[in-house]
């Protein structure tokens, strides 16, 4: 890792910063501001479809935002100035350009998740009573909608006045929708709260080239804050992968020599645990070295012990297959990063730092210690200049002058005072000069001694099962106990071998927890768990499925009664036919459950009737799909159950019918 004078780099952002302090505090001046600074530093590099990299200098950025900004100046002319424009488009080079422009044609600018469903959309752009949309792809919603090529066609018209404001928002989901309204004086606030990071490492910021990773989506706080907003405006350089595949991203990162990497925790677990996998399988020689390596950069022993772990040819190695020797600060923000995930960065090399923010605040701190024990500690650091944390029933409240002004709920606008602290809904904790996150107070699961449990820390001890894509735990009371339930998202179809080896590891991690953290029930998700902003599981979204609709889940046990539909008809159909499938179905069934084929009747159910568990279930659905030829559905998975509906299920599949 190069070393830098640390007064030197204190001294070159404290100047720049102190630059900014004296002008207008409007998206305006900071775009004059960059324009000003930088022309021939390169903006971004990216990667076109043969995977070379290209460039874009500042100059060339600047020049795109004006040309697009006088064409939109002429199509939006029409549109009220209070009304936004939306900005529903990936991380790539267009985007600084079109975020400038949409500001340049004195309207708002309304960031939207590039994946939102169109549904979503049409409820945020409603909300915020929007003009128009710009956009990736082709879709028709409730405003007119422009993609890039679009806005070339008109004829320009000089830009004179820019707009100030730039709205957040959460998912969109119908009835849930909520906007964050921010101005210029609110981002100038958050780029003046960075005044003092680089007296503590510097490494954050310097002189020179670098080169940050702009995987997280600029709609989200924390990527437009953290990777767009702060390195923009020291004139950096901004590396996009060509797609957020593993593949894409793992290439961007080296061929892009990025230094900075920042994600929220998804991604390093996912590092984490992929490297964990991939050295468990290695030789016990390689494996040893491995652990050596992670304990010698963690300060744990020293030199002579970890013998060749040490060396710079081993350890460039190992990383040059993860991602690469470049990176020397990484930052994880959006959600609970496990102290496992933590050490294991660290530990090949990574400095990983723990990061907080909001949508409603921006970002207010990161832990900034050079020290590796320190960072171990999973502290969130020191509130920024200008930022000030508070607790309150040990709920953490901020003030900050990069809060925002107002916010949009179901249409209505409700400003905000600066001086105002709010209320994060996050359990914290303040430990000498530092400040640790808990939980979120709404997740908190207290047990009958009055314990908080988190979800987070429950779902980490589980993420390491390789068949788990994800899962998400929560807290359901019956009668006066609360208990714990964990939902997994499998990566492979949920088959009889499949079942057998995750109930196995999951018993096998449950058993090891104490009595408080131990999940009550586990169950199956037959479909992709639902993300906010693509980045963290809509945890309330999930319980209350599991609430109002348990059999949309598999289950281990034999708790739930699989839904099966009354008074199934076989009109339609041949005699013969349904009675031979029937007879089929019936000898299966007795097959999976060792049962006399005599005490199966057509109607019995196979959980609460016949004594059958999931396991056992999915077996017989593979026994069915060979014998006659079918593939069933995995949305059926669970909402039959009988030999009747199992027979009308097939019966349908065989004849084309839904």
């Amino acid at each position: 890792m190069k070393k830098r004078n640390q007064m030197a780099v204190a001294r070159y952002v404290e100047s720049i910063i102190k630059e900014i302090e004296n002008i207008p505090q409007t998206m305006e001046s900071l775009y004059l501001f960059l324009k000003a600074h930088y022309s021939q530093e390169i903006c971004a590099y990216f990667f076109d479809e043969d995977g070379k990299r290209k460039k874009q200098s500042y100059h060339e950025l600047f020049r795109q935002a004006e040309y697009l900004g006088s064409h939109m100046n002429s199509i939006f002319s029409k549109i009220e100035s209070t009304q936004p424009i939306a900005l529903k488009y990936r991380n790539s080079p267009e985007w600084p350009a079109l975020f400038f422009g949409i500001l340049m044609s004195n309207h708002p600018v309304l960031l939207l998740d590039a994946k939102l469903p169109e549904e979503n959309t049409n409820n945020l752009l409603k909300q915020a009573n929007a003009g128009s949309i710009i956009c990736n792809e082709s879709e028709t919603y409730l405003v007119p909608s422009y993609r890039l090529s679009d806005l070339k066609k008109s004829t320009p018209k000089e830009p004179v006045t820019w707009n100030d404001e730039i709205m957040f928002c959460s998912s969109g989901t119908t009835g849930a929708a909520k906007i964050m309204v921010f101005d210029g004086k609110a981002i100038f606030g958050q780029i003046i709260s960075a005044k003092m990071v680089a007296n503590e490492t510097s490494d954050i910021i310097y002189e020179g080239s670098l080169r940050n990773f702009a995987m997280i989506p600029f709609h989200h706080i924390f990527g437009f804050v953290a990777v767009f907003l702060w390195y923009s405006t020291l004139g950096k350089t901004l590396v996009y992968p060509a797609s957020n595949a593993t593949k894409d991203l793992l290439y961007a990162i080296k061929k892009g020599e990025c230094d900075h990497i920042y994600s929220v925790p998804l991604l390093w677990d996912g590092i984490a645990q992929t490297v964990e996998r991939t050295f468990s399988l290695k030789k016990p020689k390689i494996q040893n070295l491995f652990h050596k390596m992670i304990s010698y950069n963690l300060g744990e022993i020293s030199k002579k012990e970890a013998g060749i772990a040490s060396f710079s040819f081993f350890q460039n190695i190992v990383r040059n297959r993860i991602l690469g020797n470049k990176p020397v600060f990484c930052i994880s923000g959006g959600g609970y990063l496990s102290k496992e995930t933590l050490r294991l960065i660290n530990g090949l090399g990574y400095p990983l730092y723990n990061g907080y923010g909001m949508t409603e605040i921006g970002v207010t701190s990161v832990e900034l210690s050079p020290d590796v024990k320190t960072r171990l500690l999973g502290s969130i650091g020191k509130p920024f200049f200008g930022v000030n944390y508070q607790l309150h029933e040990g709920e953490l409240e901020v003030q900050c002058r990069s809060m925002h002004i107002a916010s949009i709920v179901n249409g209505v606008r409700e400003s905000f005072p600066r001086d105002q602290y709010l209320k994060t809904g996050d359990i914290a904790e303040k430990i000498d000069d530092r400040w640790y996150i808990r939980g979120r107070k709404k997740d908190v699961i207290i047990n009958n001694d009055g314990e908080n449990i988190y979800p987070d820390e429950i779902e980490y001890y589980f993420k390491e099962i390789s068949l788990i894509k994800n899962c998400v735990a929560f807290g359901v009371t019956e009668g006066h106990k609360e208990h714990i339930v964990l939902i997994i998202e499998l990566t492979q179809s949920p088959r009889e071998e499949v079942l057998f080896k995750v109930k196995e590891e999951l018993t096998n991690i449950n058993n090891k927890l104490s009595s408080s953290k131990k999940v009550s029930e586990f169950a199956i998700s037959s479909s992709s768990l639902p993300l906010a902003n693509s980045m963290k599981i809509k945890r309330g979204e999930v319980k209350k499925l599991y609430l109002e609709n348990p059999d949309s889940f598999l289950y281990f046990d034999k708790k739930r009664r699989i839904n099966y539909e009354e008074n199934i008809s076989f009109d339609g159909y041949d005699h013969e036919e349904v009675n031979e499938i029937l007879n089929e179905i019936r000898r299966t069934f007795s097959d999976n459950l060792s049962l006399p084929i005599d005490q199966i009747s057509d109607d019995a159910i196979w959980d609460s009737d016949l004594g059958g568990d999931s396991m056992s279930y999915i077996s017989m659905i593979a026994d069915l799909d060979e014998h006659f030829q079918v593939d069933i559905p995995e949305d059926k998975y669970g909402k039959v159950g009988s030999v009747k509906g199992f027979t009308k299920l097939i019966l349908e599949l065989r004849h084309g019918k839904k």
